[in-house]
């Protein structure tokens, strides 16, 4: 009976390894899909290519990689989905770290609000000259249209912005730039709470206390549980 238990217990610890490992493959994967929703690589002669040679990256279908030697992995700097018959664009989130992103020449009717979220880094996008920079011309510090195409350039920080596109964190918060045309409101140290309103520490063991014991509880019930039916057998 024991050792049934132990491999109950085993085969637990095993399916959250599983877990975690299907999570790390889902959001590689992310990655992936971003730099193949186009045929064929990342030309020599397009600005990205161009962006990416003077960057000292690695093309890898329609995507410039980077390492830039620290503690985190090889990630996007920059995106090119030109003449790639795009209709709409909604999710890019696997290319957040991008600086660059050509989505010119595309028949683009519609580019969701929340499309470029995230994308703290993005300096420089390409857009048909019909369709709006993200987050509107006052996010960005250069916008002009030639040769039929729409240039975004120097993406501006929305928590250092005057009127209406202001931003007015709550007391005990700081303002933090999240994309174009967006930010989020962070608290400080010592506050927390709706509006940031609630000083001292988060009661972490307030909070998480009862949730992990509620979590033992449950779990010691199935594993009585499945003792009495491995006893019945």
């Amino acid at each position: 009976m024991k050792m049934k238990a132990g491999c109950s217990q085993l085969k637990s610890v095993v399916l959250i390894l599983i877990f975690n490992l299907r999570f790390c493959v889902s959001y590689q994967l992310t990655e992936l899909q971003v730099c193949e929703l186009c045929n064929g690589p990342v030309l020599n002669g397009t600005a990205v290519g161009q962006f990416c040679a003077t960057s000292a990256g690695r093309i890898d279908g329609r995507c410039c990689l980077k390492n830039d030697n620290t503690s985190n992995p090889e990630h996007i700097i920059g995106l090119d989905l030109s003449n790639c018959s795009l209709t709409h664009v909604e999710d890019l989130q696997g290319a957040s770290s991008a600086l660059m992103i050509d989505l010119s020449l595309n028949p683009i009717v519609n580019i969701s609000d929340t499309a470029f979220q995230g994308f703290i880094e993005l300096n420089y996008i390409i857009l048909p000259q019909d369709i709006a920079c993200p987050g509107g011309n006052t996010s960005w510090g250069k916008v002009e249209v030639k040769e039929g195409h729409r240039l975004c350039e120097g993406q501006k920080d929305m928590c250092n912005q005057t009127g209406q596109l202001s931003v007015n964190c709550p007391e005990n918060s700081l303002c933090a730039p999240y994309g174009p045309g967006f930010s989020e409101c962070s608290c400080t140290d010592n506050f927390h709470g709706y509006k940031c309103l609630r000083e001292g520490e988060f009661p972490a063991l307030q909070v998480f206390g009862p949730l992990g014991a509620s979590t033992v509880v449950i779990s010691f019930l199935l594993w009585v549980t499945q003792r009495r039916k491995a006893k019945s057998l």
